[in-house]
């Protein structure tokens, strides 16, 4: 089984987060933190701390990871057409496929459509 795990950014439905957990991925969501609203470098930086991979839809993070290539990976899909299954469908495979130290650094784009 893998070890990777999810941090679910603000603009992802928490629906998804109890989705994984319903399938015994480890995956948080901003909104179970606490922190809805905090900056996206807090975020990124966070989920590096907590060696999760930061799920999202916003376009800001991927500058982010230009400028911070030390991070525990980045999945990004686009919002439109996004939905809760497909979210639910790209990170179940994603965490069938590879090992949190292989994602270090990278940023993935999957559809969540």
């Amino acid at each position: 089984m893998s070890d990777l795990r999810f941090y679910l950014d603000e603009n992802i439905s928490p629906a998804v987060t109890e989705q994984l957990k319903l399938r015994e991925i480890d995956a948080v969501c901003v909104r179970d933190l606490n922190l809805f609203g905090d900056d996206d470098r807090n975020h990124l930086e966070r989920a590096t701390d907590m060696n999760r991979v930061l799920c999202t839809h916003d376009q800001d993070f991927l500058r982010l990871a230009l400028a911070k290539s030390d991070h525990a990976g980045i999945v990004f899909a686009e919002h439109y057409g996004a939905k809760i299954g497909g979210w639910v469908k790209a990170l179940r495979k994603l965490h069938a496929e590879i090992e949190a130290e292989e994602m270090r650094g990278l940023v993935k784009f999957v559809s969540a459509k």
